[in-house]
Protein backbone atom coordinates (compact mmCIF):
# COMPACT_ATOMS: atom_id res chain seq x y z
CA UNK A 1 0.00 0.00 0.00
CA UNK A 2 1.33 3.35 -1.07
CA UNK A 3 1.92 6.09 1.93
CA UNK A 4 -1.04 8.19 0.05
CA UNK A 5 -3.36 5.24 0.24
CA UNK A 6 -2.66 4.70 3.84
CA UNK A 7 -3.02 7.92 4.86
CA UNK A 8 -6.29 8.28 3.13
CA UNK A 9 -7.42 4.80 4.92
CA UNK A 10 -5.98 6.43 8.19
CA UNK A 11 -8.01 9.12 7.73
CA UNK A 12 -11.56 7.15 6.66
CA UNK A 13 -10.82 5.49 9.86
CA UNK A 14 -10.74 8.94 12.51
CA UNK A 15 -13.96 10.11 10.17
CA UNK A 16 -15.70 6.58 10.80
CA UNK A 17 -14.96 6.48 14.38
CA UNK A 18 -16.50 10.35 14.40
CA UNK A 19 -19.38 9.54 12.87
CA UNK A 20 -20.15 6.35 15.15
CA UNK A 21 -19.23 8.35 18.34
CA UNK A 22 -21.36 11.09 17.66
CA UNK A 23 -24.68 9.15 18.19
CA UNK A 24 -26.50 11.15 20.45
CA UNK A 25 -27.91 8.33 22.41
CA UNK A 26 -29.21 10.18 26.00
CA UNK A 27 -30.92 12.63 23.70
CA UNK A 28 -32.52 9.66 21.36
CA UNK A 29 -33.52 7.73 24.61
CA UNK A 30 -35.06 10.29 26.54
CA UNK A 31 -36.92 11.61 23.16
CA UNK A 32 -37.97 8.27 22.30
CA UNK A 33 -39.62 7.77 26.31
CA UNK A 34 -41.47 11.05 25.99
CA UNK A 35 -39.35 12.62 28.36
CA UNK A 36 -38.33 16.05 26.25
CA UNK A 37 -34.93 17.22 25.53
CA UNK A 38 -32.49 16.27 28.10
CA UNK A 39 -30.68 19.31 27.69
CA UNK A 40 -32.79 21.39 29.02
CA UNK A 41 -31.83 19.53 32.64
CA UNK A 42 -29.51 19.47 35.46
CA UNK A 43 -26.04 19.48 33.77
CA UNK A 44 -27.73 20.21 30.46
CA UNK A 45 -25.31 17.30 29.22
CA UNK A 46 -26.27 14.33 27.12
CA UNK A 47 -24.68 11.46 28.67
CA UNK A 48 -26.38 9.31 31.41
CA UNK A 49 -25.19 10.94 34.83
CA UNK A 50 -27.86 13.65 33.71
CA UNK A 51 -29.87 11.30 32.06
CA UNK A 52 -30.11 9.44 35.12
CA UNK A 53 -31.55 13.13 36.89
CA UNK A 54 -35.00 12.25 34.92
CA UNK A 55 -35.28 9.50 37.45
CA UNK A 56 -35.14 7.08 34.81
CA UNK A 57 -32.40 4.54 35.94
CA UNK A 58 -32.76 2.44 33.15
CA UNK A 59 -32.93 5.25 30.40
CA UNK A 60 -29.71 6.32 31.82
CA UNK A 61 -28.13 2.76 31.85
CA UNK A 62 -29.27 1.96 28.38
CA UNK A 63 -27.32 5.23 27.64
CA UNK A 64 -24.29 4.46 29.74
CA UNK A 65 -24.35 0.94 27.81
CA UNK A 66 -24.57 2.43 24.15
CA UNK A 67 -22.24 5.29 24.66
CA UNK A 68 -19.79 3.10 25.63
CA UNK A 69 -20.25 0.17 22.93
CA UNK A 70 -20.07 2.77 20.19
CA UNK A 71 -16.64 3.61 21.28
CA UNK A 72 -15.75 -0.04 21.52
CA UNK A 73 -17.70 -0.92 18.26
CA UNK A 74 -15.32 1.75 16.43
CA UNK A 75 -11.72 0.53 17.61
CA UNK A 76 -12.52 -3.52 16.75
CA UNK A 77 -14.25 -2.93 13.30
CA UNK A 78 -11.21 -0.65 12.44
CA UNK A 79 -8.68 -3.16 13.86
CA UNK A 80 -9.83 -5.42 11.39
CA UNK A 81 -7.11 -3.19 9.31
CA UNK A 82 -4.37 -2.57 12.12
CA UNK A 83 -3.85 -1.32 15.65
CA UNK A 84 -3.20 2.24 13.73
CA UNK A 85 -6.71 2.30 12.28
CA UNK A 86 -8.06 1.29 15.82
CA UNK A 87 -5.98 3.66 17.67
CA UNK A 88 -7.44 6.84 15.00
CA UNK A 89 -10.80 5.25 15.38
CA UNK A 90 -11.33 5.77 19.06
CA UNK A 91 -10.08 8.90 18.70
CA UNK A 92 -12.53 9.57 16.23
CA UNK A 93 -15.30 8.19 18.57
CA UNK A 94 -14.25 10.18 21.48
CA UNK A 95 -14.40 13.58 19.18
CA UNK A 96 -17.50 12.44 18.12
CA UNK A 97 -19.38 12.46 21.55
CA UNK A 98 -17.65 15.36 22.50
CA UNK A 99 -17.98 17.23 19.65
CA UNK A 100 -21.44 15.59 17.19
CA UNK A 101 -22.14 17.10 14.14
CA UNK A 102 -25.91 16.66 14.71
CA UNK A 103 -25.73 18.97 17.88
CA UNK A 104 -23.85 21.88 16.62
CA UNK A 105 -20.90 20.21 18.24
CA UNK A 106 -22.23 20.08 21.48
CA UNK A 107 -21.95 16.91 22.79
CA UNK A 108 -21.34 15.45 26.23
CA UNK A 109 -18.67 15.01 28.34
CA UNK A 110 -17.17 11.82 27.18
CA UNK A 111 -16.88 9.41 30.28
CA UNK A 112 -18.17 6.22 28.65
CA UNK A 113 -17.42 6.58 25.17
CA UNK A 114 -13.81 7.06 27.07
CA UNK A 115 -14.53 3.51 28.87
CA UNK A 116 -15.76 2.38 25.61
CA UNK A 117 -12.88 3.02 23.37
CA UNK A 118 -10.67 1.22 26.14
CA UNK A 119 -12.36 -1.84 26.38
CA UNK A 120 -11.67 -1.86 22.64
CA UNK A 121 -8.06 -1.05 22.68
CA UNK A 122 -7.05 -2.55 25.98
CA UNK A 123 -9.57 -4.60 28.17
CA UNK A 124 -7.82 -4.06 31.39
CA UNK A 125 -7.02 -0.75 31.13
CA UNK A 126 -10.60 -0.23 30.88
CA UNK A 127 -11.58 -2.69 33.98
CA UNK A 128 -8.93 -0.65 36.17
CA UNK A 129 -10.73 2.84 35.10
CA UNK A 130 -14.01 1.59 36.40
CA UNK A 131 -12.61 -0.12 39.56
CA UNK A 132 -11.30 3.35 40.53
CA UNK A 133 -14.28 5.28 39.27
CA UNK A 134 -15.79 2.58 41.66
CA UNK A 135 -14.29 3.05 44.19
CA UNK A 136 -13.85 7.31 44.20
CA UNK A 137 -17.80 7.32 43.80
CA UNK A 138 -18.75 5.20 46.73
CA UNK A 139 -16.63 7.15 48.75
CA UNK A 140 -17.44 10.36 47.23
CA UNK A 141 -20.88 9.92 45.51
CA UNK A 142 -19.44 12.94 42.94
CA UNK A 143 -19.87 10.87 39.03
CA UNK A 144 -17.84 13.99 38.07
CA UNK A 145 -15.06 13.54 40.51
CA UNK A 146 -14.62 9.96 40.05
CA UNK A 147 -14.36 10.27 36.24
CA UNK A 148 -11.36 13.35 36.80
CA UNK A 149 -9.23 11.01 38.87
CA UNK A 150 -9.61 7.60 36.62
CA UNK A 151 -9.13 9.06 33.33
CA UNK A 152 -5.91 10.55 34.99
CA UNK A 153 -4.51 7.34 35.82
CA UNK A 154 -5.01 5.27 32.31
CA UNK A 155 -2.31 6.92 30.92
CA UNK A 156 0.05 5.80 33.07
CA UNK A 157 -1.64 2.23 33.29
CA UNK A 158 -1.43 2.02 29.44
CA UNK A 159 2.30 2.72 30.07
CA UNK A 160 2.52 0.32 32.80
CA UNK A 161 0.85 -2.09 30.70
CA UNK A 162 3.65 -1.70 27.81
CA UNK A 163 1.26 0.30 24.99
CA UNK A 164 3.26 3.91 25.56
CA UNK A 165 1.27 4.70 21.69
CA UNK A 166 -1.97 4.22 23.70
CA UNK A 167 -1.09 5.95 26.96
CA UNK A 168 0.38 8.69 24.48
CA UNK A 169 -3.19 9.13 22.58
CA UNK A 170 -5.17 8.53 25.94
CA UNK A 171 -3.25 11.53 27.18
CA UNK A 172 -5.11 13.98 24.22
CA UNK A 173 -8.30 12.17 25.29
CA UNK A 174 -8.01 12.39 29.11
CA UNK A 175 -6.94 16.38 28.30
CA UNK A 176 -10.59 16.75 26.23
CA UNK A 177 -12.11 14.88 28.82
CA UNK A 178 -10.87 16.89 32.32
CA UNK A 179 -11.63 20.30 29.22
CA UNK A 180 -15.16 19.09 29.45
CA UNK A 181 -15.40 18.85 32.64
CA UNK A 182 -13.79 22.31 33.67
CA UNK A 183 -17.54 24.15 35.07
CA UNK A 184 -17.62 20.56 37.32
CA UNK A 185 -14.53 21.31 38.43
CA UNK A 186 -15.41 24.35 39.80
CA UNK A 187 -18.26 23.26 41.33
CA UNK A 188 -16.20 20.59 43.07
CA UNK A 189 -13.92 23.29 44.45
CA UNK A 190 -16.87 25.25 45.13
CA UNK A 191 -18.83 22.74 46.78
CA UNK A 192 -21.94 22.65 44.65
CA UNK A 193 -21.66 19.74 42.47
CA UNK A 194 -24.64 17.88 41.71
CA UNK A 195 -24.51 13.94 43.66
CA UNK A 196 -25.33 10.75 41.61
CA UNK A 197 -29.16 10.43 41.32
CA UNK A 198 -29.46 13.91 42.47
CA UNK A 199 -32.13 15.80 40.02
CA UNK A 200 -31.28 18.63 38.51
Amino acid sequence: MSDEANLLYLLAALIFGYLLGSIPFGLIFTRMAGLGDVRKIGSGNIGATNVLRTGRKGLAAATLVADALKGTAAVLIAAQWGPQFATLAALGAFLGHLFPVWLQFKGGKGVATFIGVMIGLKPLAALIFCLIWLGVAFASKYSSLSALIASATTPVVLWLLGEPGMAGMAIILVALLWWKHSQNISRLLAGTEGKIGQKG
